[in-house]
């Protein structure tokens, strides 16, 4: 039984370090994965309406709108984890960012990013067995994954979207 035990814990966590393999949904509740972004470099960011890091939204757009035409795309996994920073509904959450940055690329629907409800994409890049290990700190975390869905690199939440390590990163994941 114990070797049983042992096997499928392995098993998990093979399977989880493939992150295209693991579910989401869209804001709109449709399933997806990373799997749908195959051949494009990802930039995945955990985000929030109320927070003093809130305006990285219009960098984020903007970096979106700079390279999606190279096979680029930012994935916004809305999380209410930090002082309850994103308290709305997926519908209010998806105005919000229409009305106020004029957000086009992907709304995920709200996700616990850290604790005991973390998400498996979450785990799987910041889990104890993650590619990056460590709780993303606030909102705003940023992870890198490469056109072949493997992590790259992590940005912490101070670090904009427009930044200079940020940009030279996903430049490089372009090639």
């Amino acid at each position: 039984m114990r070797q049983l035990l042992a096997s499928l814990v392995l098993f998990a966590t093979a399977a989880a370090a493939d992150l295209t393999t693991i579910p989401f949904k869209t804001i709109t509740g449709k399933e997806t994965s990373l799997a749908d972004y195959k051949g494009k470099v990802v930039l995945v960011v955990n985000t929030a309406s109320k927070c003093g890091l809130t305006p990285q939204y219009a960098a984020l757009e903007t970096i979106y709108d700079k390279y999606r035409r190279k096979d680029f795309v930012v994935l916004a996994f809305p999380c209410n984890d930090f002082n309850g920073q994103e308290p709305g509904t997926e519908k209010e959450i998806k105005e919000f960012c229409k009305d106020k940055f004029d957000i086009s690329f992907p709304l995920m629907e709200k996700v616990h990013v850290k604790g005991a409800e973390q998400h498996p994409l979450y785990a799987a890049l910041s889990g104890k067995e993650g590619a990056f290990p460590g709780d993303v700190s606030w909102n705003f975390g940023k992870f890198l994954i490469g056109k072949d869905g493997k992590p790259l690199a992590r940005f912490e939440p101070k670090t904009t979207p427009d930044s200079p390590e940020v940009t030279e990163a996903i430049e490089k994941a372009l090639k």
